[in-house]
């Protein structure tokens, strides 16, 4: 019997617009895969990789196991005037990449690092390049890996 995954969808609506474009496509991806997700919104894209550590060490249980089977983050952080970008970028990234494999994550990484709003609705966009779905998909990859290493079950 297979398992139904449950997704946490964190999401930083700092740009909201532009979130709620990638989250539709996020959105749209796990429902046709048939998966269960729950969305939680957080201050800006700086605060996701903590929410995930939260959820993480979280001791709540779904259906006997973790609660949360994989993670898709989506934000947006465009280019300003001053190097507060550089920071938010590099280290939600790298804060998130260590969570992933610190903790064996399903993660699919979705904060959009652009130099100007044009540039990020171009990548949102689900006539564009549709960056929620494409995140979205990487996490239901990743949980396959963890499948095929007996970390998820069937």
């Amino acid at each position: 019997m297979e398992t139904k995954p449950h997704i946490l969808i964190v999401e930083a609506p700092f740009y909201k617009k532009i979130v709620d474009e990638l989250v539709l496509g996020a959105t749209e991806v796990l429902t046709e895969a048939n998966v269960t997700y729950e969305r939680l919104a957080v201050p800006g894209a700086f605060e996701i990789p903590a929410v995930v550590a939260m959820a993480v060490r979280s001791m709540d249980f779904f259906a006997g196991r973790r609660r949360y089977d994989g993670y898709v983050t989506l934000g947006c952080v465009i280019r300003g005037e001053t190097s507060h970008y550089d920071y938010v970028c590099s280290e939600s990234a790298r804060k998130l990449q260590d969570l992933a494999c610190q903790h064996a994550l399903a993660l699919g990484y979705g904060i959009l690092t652009c130099e100007n709003e044009e540039q990020a609705w171009a990548r949102a966009s689900r006539a564009g390049k549709n960056k929620g779905a494409d995140v979205a998909g990487a996490c239901l990859a990743m949980l396959d890996v963890k499948r095929q290493f007996h970390l998820f079950p069937r």
